[in-house]
């Protein structure tokens, strides 16, 4: 997710993808714990849309 694509969300559908992108995030390292996944790199990218969608939160405000 850009951050174009972040700046045209309302504040409810920002918390709502913060929800998803996180519950994504741990579903991602518990996989990669588990058996390496194949791409690990998508950890990376998940914790940094899970920083723009906070921080996109915080501004919001």
């Amino acid at each position: 997710m850009k951050n174009a694509e972040i700046q045209k969300l309302s504040l409810e559908e920002l918390k709502t993808t913060l929800a998803s992108e996180t519950d994504a995030l741990a579903r991602l390292k518990f996989a990669h714990a588990i058996s390496p996944i194949e791409n690990p790199l998508r950890i990376r990218e998940a914790r940094k849309v899970v920083a723009r969608l906070q921080t996109a939160i915080s501004a919001a405000k």
